[in-house]
């Protein structure tokens, strides 16, 4: 929004002012004028095409404007800018001006007075804009303070939220760290001082400690990371959840695999040249899908496939319909996955296939700037 105090050109309503004023000043002077018509005509058109700059150059706009009813008895310029000054809080300037106008103009004729043939007319046809003046400006002044305001309780009330949230996660890394990471700490002791004595077991049992020590301590280093990102928000979070991306999906399917679980996996394009944000997101999207189908199909089939390349990067993730007949259901996990997709401008969708299995989908478009690149 133009400001209407010290804006630098004229618009067009000071265009159409000054056009009103300057006919009317010219016509007026030049009907009153004597012998140096010329010379009054152009002061009084002079005094009235400054109006279109009093918003830059006040003062020399008053001058001529006093100028103006002194010299000519012309009025309406000097009640422009006696308006003008008023509401650009310039009150004691628009008294002064006033003050000289009609102290300067008493001694001229009657031809060139302000008074005649105005009756009561020049008290009140210099109080009046005055007063308009300072009505205005005081308004607008008002206006401004109360938007200003607004504006630094709207801020005020953001940092308390920030404060909030803060505090907020500080609790939550605090919890976490207590309660989460002592019990996987434990866990990934024992399970350690298990493999120490893997040579006294079966086989498929030391097999099976292997897994759980080493997705004992990946859940460790997971949450080391989560607390990292809770306690301190403004780090280059992506930069931080993508370390483990590189050899994140292929890691995941073998201990899917490892873990008894059926996975039949197809991985078409070049995922470097993907969005780290979307290998992220493919590798998220696949570990809820194969925990949803360990959960609610235990020893059905999954499949994965996923594609990388333009003009979106697609993942898809189902399996067989479950033997008990369990009910796969949509809870935290994939409404996080929905709120990370969104951000990425992608969609997703879930839900029960025309098998009866539990199918889990998503599209993530390619930047503009990389499938032009591409």
């Amino acid at each position: 929004m133009r400001s209407e105090v010290g804006r630098r050109w004229p618009g067009w309503d000071d265009v159409l002012l000054t056009l009103v004023v300057g006919y009317m000043t010219v016509e007026e002077v030049y009907l009153r004028s004597g012998p140096l018509v010329v010379v009054e005509v152009t002061l009084a058109a002079v005094a009235s095409l400054v109006l279109l700059w009093r918003h830059r150059w006040p003062m020399p706009s008053a001058v001529l404007a006093v100028a103006a009813a002194i010299l000519l008895g012309a009025a309406l310029p000097l009640v422009v800018m006696l308006f003008h000054l008023a509401y650009a809080n310039r009150l004691i300037t628009s008294v002064i001006a006033a003050i000289v106008a009609v102290g300067g103009n008493l001694p001229m004729d009657a031809q060139h007075s302000l008074f005649a043939p105005r009756d009561p007319g020049p008290v009140l046809l210099l109080v009046l804009p005055l007063a308009l003046g300072m009505w205005a400006g005081g308004r607008r002044r008002l206006v401004a303070a109360l938007e200003d305001q607004v504006t630094r309780l709207r801020t005020e009330r953001e940092l308390r939220a920030e404060r909030a949230r803060m505090a907020e996660r500080a609790q939550i890394a605090a919890e976490m760290h207590d309660v989460l990471a002592h019990r996987l700490s434990v866990l990934a002791l024992h399970t350690g001082a298990l493999q120490r004595r893997a040579a006294t077991l079966p086989e498929q049992v030391a097999t099976r400690i292997d897994l759980l020590r080493a997705t004992s301590t990946d859940a460790l280093d997971d949450l080391r990371d989560m607390l990292g990102a809770l306690r301190n928000p403004t780090r280059d979070t992506e930069t931080a959840a993508l370390t483990p991306v590189d050899s994140g999906l292929p890691n995941l399917l073998d201990e899917a695999r490892a873990a008894g679980q059926t996975v039949d996996a197809v991985v078409e394009g070049d995922p470097d040249a993907a969005p780290a944000s979307h290998r992220l997101a493919v590798l998220r999207l696949v570990q809820e899908g194969l925990t949803n189908a360990r959960k609610h199909a235990d020893g059905a089939t999954a499949r994965v496939e996923v594609h990388y390349g333009a003009p979106a990067t697609t993942v898809r993730v189902d399996n067989d319909p479950a033997a008990t007949g369990s009910e796969a259901g949509g809870g935290y996990g994939l409404i996080g996955l929905a709120e990370r997709i969104s951000a990425l401008r992608g969609t997703i969708e879930y839900g029960h296939g025309p098998s009866g299995g539990w199918y889990l989908t998503a599209r993530i478009p390619l930047p503009a700037h990389t499938v032009t690149a591409d």
